[in-house]
């Protein structure tokens, strides 16, 4: 309707595309790397070699969570170039190219060229090594969770919980309320798209659904292959 509307009455022309899951990655686990980047092209060369820790950030913590040990060989002119680098890196996430939300690097040791090394050398290789590196740290795919609420006369309660239960859907509470039942869960934004009209046509219009945002958890492993492929085309 909004559509048409747009087409008809202002005469703007509109692309309509699926709907679309705003996943995010998130690394699992710890895991050290080295990443030296080297370069040759005649003149001046690029070096750069970094061994860090990648990992998640301490809990309550958003963004880059970066530290650099004191005594490593990384000049401390080219560490804000490390920290850069991975900053950065984190817009696409190694498997999907979503957006990691936050991750603990501790930039250990390293080594530089006194000729070859630059900072733009040293956030290449933070850059490389943030790929190379996601695997061994177990990077997943995240989903966002919402909280559903579900108002049914009891008669569509089976029904409706058996879609619920279709849809990966997590039922934590069943309550009553003004002679109805309260039906509230968790479920996968994912799996949600449609379900006004589905729970419609379940309680013939009877029901009615409340939803908003709770959180992002770690997706199945068929689901991540299938957002994996995806983003690959």
């Amino acid at each position: 309707m909004i559509v048409d509307r747009l087409r008809r009455e202002f005469k703007v022309e509109v692309n309509q595309g699926q709907p679309q899951v705003e996943y995010k990655e998130a690394i699992t686990a710890e895991a050290d790397h080295r990443e030296v980047y080297k370069k040759q092209s005649g003149g001046r060369g690029k070096f750069a070699d970094i061994a860090f820790t990648i990992g998640p950030a301490d809990e309550g913590i958003q963004g880059l969570q970066f530290k650099s040990v004191k005594g490593g060989n990384v000049p401390r002119e080219f560490v804000p170039s490390v920290e850069k680098g991975f900053k950065e890196a984190m817009r696409n996430g190694p498997l999907a190219g979503y957006e990691m939300d936050s991750m603990k690097v501790t930039l250990r040791d390293g080594s530089f060229h006194a000729v070859d090394s630059d900072a733009l050398s040293f956030e290449l290789a933070a850059k490389m090594g943030y790929k190379a590196s996601a695997k061994s740290a177990k990077a997943k795919i995240m989903e966002p969770l919402m909280k559903l609420e579900v108002l049914t006369p009891e008669a569509n309660m089976g029904d409706i919980v058996g879609d619920l239960n279709r849809r990966r859907g997590q039922v934590n509470d069943m309550s009553d309320r003004a002679g109805s039942k309260v039906v509230k869960a968790i479920v996968p934004l994912s799996e949600m798209f449609g379900y006004v009209t589905a729970l419609r046509t379940m309680s013939s219009g009877r029901a009615t659904s409340t939803m908003e945002f709770s959180h992002y958890a770690e997706t199945p492993s068929n689901i991540s292959e299938e957002v994996i492929a995806k983003s690959k085309g």
